[in-house]
């Protein structure tokens, strides 16, 4: 195909996908132009990907009609598009066309001021000075030299930075590897699409496929994924420390003295009114006409004034996620963070881990330690894992994935509901969390909301129309289903998950919940991610949607805190490493991140890991000052 008919094939999709409205704008050539650097700029793979599903849609209107789509009229071009819509082999994969043009239409300062929303924030014109920031250094200003310290800490979020924390003010050397960019208020703009490419893994498209396909966001960066987070904190379950006290053999007796620490640290408390906004107000109207527990959520945002922005960095620092908060204090007490590093490689000498290397722009970096410490995530954790064949004796490393699937539906309301200026996560419903469902609100920026709403063409465009009118709020599933992490050539991880009959009939119980949920609350009509059943405008329909049968494919999900791949336990032959996190076959070696999870938390689990990695720290520090120098 030659650059005249890509031009004006994918011109073609976009004005089809996205039409001009009341006061939607509509997608153009610019919109696709804007779209593809956008891409190319977050990952290489990403713009060819996208292209290779637009080549795809060209060739099914070929197929079907013997004429190129863009030389079909709107209403057939409509039509096109729909079918692939209702086909359960298609779906996703038009899901993944249509969704970042959606963004990217939005993504448009005159499309906010149409809608009555704000575009970006101003930001500060300097960091304040903090004589913590002299400890942040670039990986490659550390390349070629030998580095010594006490205990090399991989990875700066959750688990990391706590650790981290702990045993600097305990007096020992830290260093702190960090692949990603050290990136403060001055970097958040508020747009989304900008931070998506400052602070997400591959722009936030790394993807769980199985039986559907399952996007993953991930942060990279000084903080993690704690930097995009909504803030939302949670004790684990006592029924989940049960199960993992019978399943695992491990106790964490003394866990709580520790989320005391991270609550008094981390300031958590629930939301304010102020941050919750209309959105909740809305959610707990419905939950009172129906006699279901609901409640403030409990955030780490003291000072929140409800912005709306945690998840692509909040403009205010109020959340306290670990690049405002673990990270300065470990920095404070003397330990160094070096950023662009990615470590590759384990050090081994006689069966012990003895350091790091890691690449940098300039080079590796050679780091010897008495103690390393992996904190990557439970996707990249156990990539490096098996990619260096240690820690594995049990044949469980990358194993026993779970990543709470989650989905969030819309309700339609005939007020203005503004939910664009409330936290995306400052309210919950309680009543069915015995079930496996926790409801949490995901109110999200405009641009997000569109590209999460389903539907294409005018009836899009009308939906979108009323933006300001509409509440978006979701659920997760404290999943049974298991994936597996394996590593692909390139050392990444590659992340395969089956969502089993169990989970998916939770999925349609929480949508059919929230509708019930919305009506109650006065909605007219709410718009849900579930194939057939995408818009219920009364009660007969939602019955209807009741009744039906759903699959794992039928719903459009994302999934949040992936955990358990390099799962804790007393017993080596069913785990990777013990309650402290310390590697069952290497010496020397600890992991500290919710890959040492024993199960499925369901909920938020970055308090837990945050409990989990001063405890560790703890235990760590006092086995360092046993043991002789070398």
């Amino acid at each position: 195909m030659d650059v005249g008919s890509t031009v004006s094939l994918f011109s073609a999709l976009a004005e089809t996908i996205v039409p001009p409205g009341r006061a939607i704008l509509g997608a153009n050539a610019e919109t696709v132009s804007r779209l593809e650097t956008a891409l190319v700029d977050i990952h290489p793979s990403l713009a060819p990907g996208w292209r290779t599903l637009g080549y795809a849609v060209d060739a099914y209107a070929l197929a079907r009609t013997g004429r190129r789509f863009e030389s079909l009229p709107l209403g057939r071009r409509l039509q096109l598009l729909h079918a692939l819509d209702r086909r359960e082999s298609t779906r996703n994969l038009l899901r993944g066309l249509v969704a970042p043009l959606k963004l990217a239409a939005l993504d448009d300062p005159a499309q906010h001021a149409a809608l009555g929303c704000r575009y970006e924030v101003e930001r500060p014109a300097q960091d304040e000075p903090a004589r913590w920031r002299q400890g942040v250094v670039a990986g490659a200003e550390l390349a070629g030299e030998a580095v010594d310290c006490d205990v090399v800490v991989v990875g700066s979020g959750a688990g990391g930075a706590p650790l981290a924390a702990r045993l600097a003010e305990a007096g020992l050397g830290v260093l702190i590897l960090e692949e990603g960019e050290h990136h403060t208020r001055r970097d958040f703009s508020g747009r989304p699409v900008d931070m998506m490419r400052r602070l997400y893994r591959k722009g936030g498209a790394t993807l769980a496929v199985g039986n559907t396909i399952i996007p993953i966001p991930l942060g990279k960066g000084v903080g993690g994924t704690t930097t995009i987070n909504s803030g939302t904190c949670f004790r684990l379950p006592s029924s989940t420390r049960d199960d993992w006290r019978r399943d695992a053999g491990v106790s964490l007796g003394d866990l709580d003295h520790y989320y005391d620490l991270v609550a008094t640290d981390l300031e958590i408390a629930p939301s304010s009114r102020e941050a919750i906004g209309r959105a909740g107000e809305l959610v707990a109207r419905g939950c009172e006409a129906l006699g279901w527990r609901h409640h403030a959520l409990a955030r780490n945002a003291p000072g929140c004034d409800g912005q709306g922005l945690c998840v692509f960095g909040c403009p205010t620092d109020a959340k306290r996620s670990t690049n405002v908060s673990y990270v300065p204090r470990a920095l404070a007490a003397g330990a160094t963070c070096a950023t662009g590093a990615r470590v590759h490689r384990v050090l081994i000498e006689q069966g012990r881990a003895v350091g790091v290397e890691a690449s940098t722009s300039a080079g590796p970096l050679r780091v010897r330690a008495r103690a390393v410490v992996l904190a990557c995530g439970t996707l990249h954790t156990p990539a490096l894992l098996l990619a260096l064949g240690l820690g594995n004796s049990s044949d469980q490393v990358g194993r026993n994935l779970s990543i709470h699937p989650a989905t969030a539906s819309m309700g339609v309301f005939d007020e203005s509901v503004a939910a664009f200026a409330s936290v995306p996560q400052g309210y919950g419903i309680s009543e069915f969390h015995d079930e496996g469902l926790l409801f949490e609100g995901s109110s999200l920026p405009l641009e997000i909301t569109a590209a999460m709403t389903p539907g294409l063409g005018p009836s899009w465009t009308a939906l979108m129309d009323e933006a300001q009118h509409t509440l978006l709020f979701g659920f997760l599933v404290k999943d049974s289903s298991r994936g597996r992490v394996t590593v692909a050539r390139d050392g990444s991880p590659r992340v395969r998950y089956w969502l089993n009959r169990r989970d998916t009939g939770r999925v349609h119980r929480g949508l059919e919940l929230l509708a019930r949920c919305f009506f109650a609350a006065g909605a007219r009509a709410v718009v849900q991610p579930a194939m057939g059943h995408e818009r219920l405008s009364s009660p007969a329909a939602l019955d209807q949607f009741r009744r039906a049968r759903m699959a794992a494919r039928h719903f459009d999900l994302t999934a949040y805190h992936p955990v358990g791949t390099c799962r804790m336990g007393r017993d080596p032959a069913r785990s990777v490493v013990n309650e402290h996190g310390a590697v069952h076959d290497v010496p020397g070696l600890s992991v500290v991140d919710a890959s040492i999870f024993a199960g499925s938390p369901g909920v938020n689990p970055q308090w837990t890991i945050m409990a989990l990695a001063l405890r560790a720290g703890d235990h760590l520090a006092a086995k360092l000052a046993e043991a002789p120098r070398a």
